[in-house]
C-alpha cells in the first residue's frame, strides 16, 4: 500500500468519526428523566387535615349499604299515589275510573238531552189552572201556552246578565190569570241602559196577552253567585221560590220563547223590549272532552310508571350486582 492510499484511508475513518454527533453518546437516558420518588417530610409550619380533632378519615366512616336491586326516587311515589284524594291511589287507575264515569255521563246527558228534544216538537199545551210544583220535573222543556194580564207594578230583574257582550238584565214579570192564579214569566233579556220602566214604554203591554214558553224547573244557585236582596230589589239568580212568596205566585217559571231573527231582536233592543230566548235545548255536554283528557293522563301516567320501574341500575349497584354473583 503507497502512501496515497493510507492518506485516504485516514481522511475516510477520521470523516466517520466526525459524522456521529457527539451529544448521543453523552444524551441520558429515559429512566434518568424521571424524577425520583420524594420521601421528603411535609413542612411543619402547614396546616394538615390530621390536626383538626374533628377530621374523620374514609377508613373510619361508617359503611354505606348499596342495593344490588333497582332503586327509585320520588318520581314513583308521585306517579304511584295521588295527592289530591284524601287515601293513596294510583293515578294511571283514578284516571282510568274517571274517564270511565265519563262515560256514563256522557250516555245520560245525550239520553237527557234527546228526551227534552222531544218535548220541544211536540205542540204547545195549555197551562193548567192549578200547578203541582212536584209535577214539573216530568215537563221539563215542555211547551206551554199561558194567558192572563201581567203585573207590570211586581217586576222584577236578575242581573246583571251578558248577551253578545253587552250587560243587561232578565226581565221576570208575574201573569195573573183569570182563574186567579199566577205565575211568573220570563220574558226575557234588555240592555242595562232600559232598566228603568219609563225608558221603555212599548215594553208595558196592557190587558189580556197569551205567553208561549218553556216549563222549566226551579234554577239552582252556584257557590259563586252571591244572594238575592229582595227588600232593595237586587236579583242576581232566579229563585223561583222566594219570588214566588214575594209576589203571591205559584212556584212556576216560565220562559218565553221567540224567534231568533236578528232585525227583529235590534228592533227589540232599541225599544226596550224583552227578546225571549229560542226554543231550544241549551244544556252544557262536555263530557266527551273530559272523556280524553282522563283517558289521555292514564295513558301518559302509565308509560312514565313503566320508565320508572324499568329504569337502570346506577353503575355502583351493577358492580355490586355483579360481585354478588361470583
Amino acid at each position: 500500500m503507497n502512501s496515497a492510499q493510507h492518506m485516504l484511508r485516514s481522511l475516510r475513518a477520521g470523516g466517520l468519526a466526525r459524522s456521529v454527533p457527539r451529544r448521543c453518546a453523552a444524551a441520558p437516558s429515559r429512566t434518568s428523566l424521571r424524577r425520583p420518588f420524594s420521601t421528603t417530610r411535609p413542612r411543619a409550619d402547614k396546616p394538615q387535615p390530621v390536626d383538626d380533632p374533628n377530621f374523620v378519615s374514609i377508613l373510619d366512616a361508617p359503611p354505606k349499604i348499596v342495593r344490588a336491586g333497582r332503586r327509585h326516587g320520588p318520581g314513583l311515589i308521585l306517579l304511584a299515589t295521588n295527592p289530591f284524594v284524601s287515601r293513596p291511589a294510583l293515578i294511571p287507575i283514578t284516571a282510568f275510573a274517571l274517564g270511565t264515569w265519563q262515560v256514563q255521563r256522557l250516555g245520560w246527558k245525550n239520553d237527557l238531552i234527546a228526551k227534552f228534544e222531544d218535548r220541544l216538537v211536540r205542540d204547545p199545551l195549555p197551562l193548567p189552572p192549578s200547578i203541582d210544583p212536584a209535577a214539573i220535573h216530568d215537563f221539563d222543556y215542555r211547551r206551554v201556552l199561558a194567558t192572563g194580564r201581567f203585573r207590570h207594578d211586581q217586576e222584577m230583574l236578575i242581573g246583571p246578565r251578558m248577551r253578545d257582550g253587552k250587560d243587561g238584565y232578565m226581565v221576570v214579570t208575574p201573569l195573573e190569570r183569570d182563574n186567579g192564579s199566577t205565575i211568573l214569566v220570563n220574558r226575557g233579556w234588555i240592555a242595562k241602559g232600559r232598566r228603568d220602566q219609563r225608558t221603555r214604554p212599548d215594553s208595558l203591554p196592557r190587558g189580556e196577552v197569551t205567553v208561549e214558553g218553556l216549563l222549566r224547573e226551579p234554577w239552582k244557585k252556584n257557590m259563586f253567585t252571591p244572594e238575592n236582596r229582595p227588600e232593595k230589589g237586587q236579583f242576581y239568580f232566579p229563585d223561583v221560590q222566594q219570588m214566588a212568596a214575594l209576589t203571591g205566585s205559584q212556584p212556576v217559571w216560565v220562559e218565553a220563547t221567540m224567534e231568533p231573527e236578528f232585525m227583529r231582536m235590534m228592533d227589540y233592543e232599541a225599544r226596550g223590549i224583552p227578546f225571549g230566548r229560542a226554543a231550544e235545548v241549551n244544556l252544557r255536554n262536555n263530557h266527551a272532552q273530559y272523556i280524553f283528557t282522563w283517558y289521555g293522563l292514564c295513558v301518559a301516567t302509565t308509560i312514565m310508571l313503566y320508565l320508572v320501574v324499568k329504569k337502570p341500575a346506577n353503575s355502583v349497584a351493577r358492580r355490586v350486582r355483579v360481585t354478588k354473583n361470583l
